[in-house]
Protein backbone atom coordinates (compact mmCIF):
# COMPACT_ATOMS: atom_id res chain seq x y z
CA UNK A 1 0.00 0.00 0.00
CA UNK A 2 2.78 2.44 0.93
CA UNK A 3 4.59 2.05 -2.44
CA UNK A 4 1.31 2.84 -4.20
CA UNK A 5 0.82 5.98 -2.10
CA UNK A 6 4.36 7.13 -2.84
CA UNK A 7 3.98 6.46 -6.55
CA UNK A 8 0.68 8.33 -6.64
CA UNK A 9 2.30 11.32 -4.97
CA UNK A 10 5.22 11.16 -7.38
CA UNK A 11 2.97 11.10 -10.44
CA UNK A 12 0.82 14.08 -9.46
CA UNK A 13 1.12 15.57 -6.00
CA UNK A 14 -1.81 17.98 -6.45
CA UNK A 15 -4.34 15.34 -7.49
CA UNK A 16 -2.99 12.84 -4.96
CA UNK A 17 -3.46 15.27 -2.10
CA UNK A 18 -6.88 16.29 -3.38
CA UNK A 19 -7.85 12.64 -2.94
CA UNK A 20 -6.44 12.54 0.59
CA UNK A 21 -8.45 15.65 1.38
CA UNK A 22 -11.58 13.69 0.47
CA UNK A 23 -10.44 10.81 2.68
CA UNK A 24 -9.94 13.20 5.60
CA UNK A 25 -13.44 14.60 5.12
CA UNK A 26 -14.81 11.05 4.93
CA UNK A 27 -13.17 10.16 8.26
CA UNK A 28 -14.65 13.25 9.92
CA UNK A 29 -18.13 12.38 8.64
CA UNK A 30 -17.90 8.79 9.81
CA UNK A 31 -17.04 10.06 13.27
CA UNK A 32 -19.94 12.54 13.24
CA UNK A 33 -22.51 10.14 11.78
CA UNK A 34 -23.45 8.25 15.00
CA UNK A 35 -24.01 11.52 16.86
CA UNK A 36 -26.30 13.13 14.28
CA UNK A 37 -29.82 11.75 14.52
CA UNK A 38 -31.37 13.91 11.83
CA UNK A 39 -32.45 12.44 8.50
CA UNK A 40 -32.64 13.68 4.92
CA UNK A 41 -35.00 11.61 2.76
CA UNK A 42 -34.88 8.96 5.47
CA UNK A 43 -31.08 8.76 5.67
CA UNK A 44 -28.43 10.09 8.01
CA UNK A 45 -27.34 13.43 6.51
CA UNK A 46 -23.69 12.37 6.31
CA UNK A 47 -24.22 9.29 4.15
CA UNK A 48 -24.44 11.19 0.85
CA UNK A 49 -21.31 13.32 1.37
CA UNK A 50 -19.48 10.17 2.48
CA UNK A 51 -20.43 8.37 -0.74
CA UNK A 52 -19.33 11.32 -2.83
CA UNK A 53 -16.05 11.61 -0.95
CA UNK A 54 -15.22 7.99 -1.75
CA UNK A 55 -16.17 8.41 -5.41
CA UNK A 56 -14.25 11.68 -5.82
CA UNK A 57 -11.12 10.27 -4.14
CA UNK A 58 -11.14 7.28 -6.50
CA UNK A 59 -11.65 9.56 -9.50
CA UNK A 60 -8.88 12.08 -8.74
CA UNK A 61 -6.43 9.30 -7.86
CA UNK A 62 -7.20 7.55 -11.14
CA UNK A 63 -6.63 10.84 -12.94
CA UNK A 64 -3.35 11.31 -11.06
CA UNK A 65 -2.22 7.87 -12.24
CA UNK A 66 -3.01 8.38 -15.93
CA UNK A 67 -2.41 12.08 -16.59
CA UNK A 68 1.43 11.90 -16.53
CA UNK A 69 1.30 9.58 -19.55
CA UNK A 70 -0.20 12.34 -21.72
CA UNK A 71 2.32 14.36 -23.72
CA UNK A 72 -0.09 17.20 -24.49
CA UNK A 73 0.51 20.93 -23.97
CA UNK A 74 1.22 22.09 -20.44
CA UNK A 75 -1.76 24.46 -20.42
CA UNK A 76 -4.16 21.59 -21.19
CA UNK A 77 -2.76 19.32 -18.50
CA UNK A 78 -2.72 22.20 -16.03
CA UNK A 79 -6.33 23.02 -16.83
CA UNK A 80 -7.36 19.40 -16.28
CA UNK A 81 -5.45 19.13 -12.99
CA UNK A 82 -6.46 22.41 -11.41
CA UNK A 83 -9.94 22.44 -12.92
CA UNK A 84 -10.68 18.98 -11.52
CA UNK A 85 -9.33 19.81 -8.07
CA UNK A 86 -11.31 23.05 -7.82
CA UNK A 87 -14.51 21.53 -9.21
CA UNK A 88 -14.43 18.44 -6.98
CA UNK A 89 -13.46 20.39 -3.86
CA UNK A 90 -16.24 22.95 -4.25
CA UNK A 91 -18.67 20.14 -5.15
CA UNK A 92 -18.04 18.23 -1.93
CA UNK A 93 -18.21 21.45 0.11
CA UNK A 94 -21.64 22.17 -1.38
CA UNK A 95 -22.89 18.67 -0.61
CA UNK A 96 -21.52 18.71 2.94
CA UNK A 97 -22.83 22.22 3.53
CA UNK A 98 -26.35 21.21 2.57
CA UNK A 99 -26.10 18.15 4.81
CA UNK A 100 -25.00 20.40 7.65
CA UNK A 101 -28.10 22.52 7.02
CA UNK A 102 -30.26 19.40 7.02
CA UNK A 103 -31.54 19.81 3.47
CA UNK A 104 -31.00 17.79 0.23
CA UNK A 105 -28.12 18.88 -1.96
CA UNK A 106 -29.51 17.50 -5.23
CA UNK A 107 -32.69 18.42 -7.10
CA UNK A 108 -33.44 21.00 -4.42
CA UNK A 109 -34.87 24.39 -5.37
CA UNK A 110 -37.00 24.98 -2.28
CA UNK A 111 -35.29 28.28 -1.53
CA UNK A 112 -33.14 30.66 -3.64
CA UNK A 113 -30.07 29.47 -1.70
CA UNK A 114 -30.84 25.80 -2.36
CA UNK A 115 -31.41 26.51 -6.06
CA UNK A 116 -28.15 28.47 -6.25
CA UNK A 117 -26.17 25.67 -4.59
CA UNK A 118 -27.62 23.01 -6.88
CA UNK A 119 -27.05 25.23 -9.91
CA UNK A 120 -23.40 25.70 -8.93
CA UNK A 121 -22.98 21.95 -8.48
CA UNK A 122 -24.45 21.34 -11.92
CA UNK A 123 -22.10 23.89 -13.49
CA UNK A 124 -19.09 22.32 -11.80
CA UNK A 125 -19.95 18.82 -12.99
CA UNK A 126 -20.56 20.11 -16.53
CA UNK A 127 -17.14 21.76 -16.43
CA UNK A 128 -15.57 18.55 -15.12
CA UNK A 129 -17.16 16.59 -17.98
CA UNK A 130 -15.67 19.02 -20.50
CA UNK A 131 -12.28 18.37 -18.89
CA UNK A 132 -12.87 14.63 -19.39
CA UNK A 133 -13.61 15.28 -23.07
CA UNK A 134 -10.38 17.28 -23.35
CA UNK A 135 -8.42 14.47 -21.69
CA UNK A 136 -9.98 11.90 -24.02
CA UNK A 137 -8.96 14.02 -27.01
CA UNK A 138 -5.39 14.15 -25.70
CA UNK A 139 -5.31 10.37 -25.29
CA UNK A 140 -6.50 10.03 -28.89
CA UNK A 141 -4.40 12.69 -30.58
CA UNK A 142 -1.10 12.63 -28.68
CA UNK A 143 1.64 10.06 -28.64
CA UNK A 144 1.07 8.13 -25.39
CA UNK A 145 3.91 5.71 -24.51
CA UNK A 146 1.71 2.87 -23.29
CA UNK A 147 0.95 -0.62 -24.62
CA UNK A 148 -1.98 -0.40 -27.08
CA UNK A 149 -4.37 -2.52 -25.02
CA UNK A 150 -3.72 -0.50 -21.86
CA UNK A 151 -4.16 2.74 -23.80
CA UNK A 152 -7.46 1.61 -25.29
CA UNK A 153 -8.64 0.57 -21.84
CA UNK A 154 -8.04 4.14 -20.65
CA UNK A 155 -9.83 5.56 -23.68
CA UNK A 156 -12.84 3.28 -23.22
CA UNK A 157 -12.91 4.10 -19.51
CA UNK A 158 -12.94 7.85 -20.14
CA UNK A 159 -15.70 7.39 -22.68
CA UNK A 160 -17.69 5.59 -19.99
CA UNK A 161 -17.29 8.59 -17.65
CA UNK A 162 -18.59 10.93 -20.35
CA UNK A 163 -21.58 8.71 -21.14
CA UNK A 164 -22.35 8.41 -17.42
CA UNK A 165 -22.38 12.20 -17.22
CA UNK A 166 -25.21 12.09 -19.74
CA UNK A 167 -27.21 9.96 -17.29
CA UNK A 168 -26.44 12.56 -14.63
CA UNK A 169 -27.80 15.26 -16.93
CA UNK A 170 -30.96 13.19 -17.43
CA UNK A 171 -31.44 13.08 -13.65
CA UNK A 172 -31.14 16.87 -13.50
CA UNK A 173 -33.74 17.27 -16.26
CA UNK A 174 -36.09 14.88 -14.45
CA UNK A 175 -35.42 16.56 -11.10
CA UNK A 176 -34.96 13.15 -9.47
CA UNK A 177 -32.94 9.96 -9.70
CA UNK A 178 -35.93 7.68 -9.05
CA UNK A 179 -38.34 6.53 -11.75
CA UNK A 180 -41.87 5.52 -10.78
CA UNK A 181 -42.01 7.44 -7.53
CA UNK A 182 -40.39 10.11 -5.37
CA UNK A 183 -36.77 9.93 -4.24
CA UNK A 184 -36.29 8.29 -0.87
CA UNK A 185 -37.61 5.05 0.57
CA UNK A 186 -35.87 1.69 1.05
CA UNK A 187 -32.53 1.13 -0.63
CA UNK A 188 -29.40 -0.98 -0.66
CA UNK A 189 -26.87 -0.43 2.14
CA UNK A 190 -24.63 2.65 1.80
CA UNK A 191 -25.24 3.27 -1.93
CA UNK A 192 -28.99 3.44 -1.16
CA UNK A 193 -30.00 2.41 -4.67
CA UNK A 194 -33.75 1.97 -4.51
CA UNK A 195 -35.15 -1.51 -3.92
CA UNK A 196 -38.68 -0.51 -4.93
CA UNK A 197 -38.28 1.99 -7.82
CA UNK A 198 -36.17 2.47 -10.90
CA UNK A 199 -32.93 4.22 -9.98
CA UNK A 200 -30.77 6.02 -12.55
CA UNK A 201 -27.85 6.14 -10.11
CA UNK A 202 -27.06 2.49 -10.84
CA UNK A 203 -26.10 2.95 -14.49
CA UNK A 204 -24.56 6.33 -13.62
CA UNK A 205 -22.17 4.65 -11.17
CA UNK A 206 -21.38 1.79 -13.55
CA UNK A 207 -20.44 4.27 -16.28
CA UNK A 208 -18.31 6.40 -13.97
CA UNK A 209 -16.28 3.46 -12.72
CA UNK A 210 -15.48 2.26 -16.21
CA UNK A 211 -12.54 4.63 -15.71
CA UNK A 212 -11.08 2.13 -13.24
CA UNK A 213 -12.36 -1.22 -14.53
CA UNK A 214 -11.50 -1.03 -18.24
CA UNK A 215 -7.97 0.38 -17.84
CA UNK A 216 -7.24 -2.38 -15.31
CA UNK A 217 -8.41 -4.97 -17.83
CA UNK A 218 -6.30 -3.34 -20.53
CA UNK A 219 -3.26 -3.25 -18.26
CA UNK A 220 -3.65 -6.90 -17.30
CA UNK A 221 -3.98 -7.91 -20.95
CA UNK A 222 -0.89 -5.91 -21.88
CA UNK A 223 1.03 -8.03 -19.35
CA UNK A 224 0.03 -11.26 -21.12
CA UNK A 225 1.90 -10.51 -24.36
CA UNK A 226 3.88 -13.75 -24.00
CA UNK A 227 0.71 -15.83 -24.07
CA UNK A 228 -1.70 -13.62 -26.02
CA UNK A 229 -0.98 -11.95 -29.33
CA UNK A 230 -1.79 -8.25 -29.78
CA UNK A 231 -4.83 -9.18 -31.86
CA UNK A 232 -6.17 -11.48 -29.13
CA UNK A 233 -5.54 -8.88 -26.45
CA UNK A 234 -7.54 -6.37 -28.49
CA UNK A 235 -10.33 -8.90 -29.02
CA UNK A 236 -10.59 -9.69 -25.30
CA UNK A 237 -10.61 -6.00 -24.35
CA UNK A 238 -13.30 -5.30 -26.96
CA UNK A 239 -15.42 -8.17 -25.63
CA UNK A 240 -15.06 -7.01 -22.01
CA UNK A 241 -15.87 -3.43 -23.00
CA UNK A 242 -18.93 -4.58 -24.94
CA UNK A 243 -20.12 -6.68 -21.98
CA UNK A 244 -19.59 -3.71 -19.66
CA UNK A 245 -21.59 -1.55 -22.04
CA UNK A 246 -24.41 -4.10 -22.04
CA UNK A 247 -24.53 -4.06 -18.23
CA UNK A 248 -24.69 -0.26 -18.33
CA UNK A 249 -27.44 -0.28 -20.97
CA UNK A 250 -29.52 -2.95 -19.20
CA UNK A 251 -29.41 -1.17 -15.84
CA UNK A 252 -30.34 2.11 -17.55
CA UNK A 253 -33.25 0.44 -19.39
CA UNK A 254 -34.33 -1.22 -16.14
CA UNK A 255 -34.30 2.08 -14.27
CA UNK A 256 -36.18 3.95 -16.99
CA UNK A 257 -38.84 1.25 -16.81
CA UNK A 258 -39.32 1.93 -13.09
CA UNK A 259 -37.80 -1.39 -12.03
CA UNK A 260 -35.27 -1.63 -9.18
CA UNK A 261 -31.92 -3.33 -9.56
Amino acid sequence: MLPFVRELDRRDRLLARAGWFQVALLAARLVAMPFDHRTILGLNPWIKPSKFAVSIAIYVWTLAWFLPHVTGPRWAKGLIRWGTVVAMTVEIICIAGQSLRGTPSHFNDRTPLDAAVFGLMGALISFSTLLDVLLLLLFFTRNVPLPPTYLWGIRFGLLGVIVASGVGAAMVVRGAHSVGGADGGPGLPFVNWSTSLGDLRVSHAIGLHAFQVLPLVGYWLSRTRRTLSSARQAAVLSAVTAAYGVVFAVTLWQALGGRPL
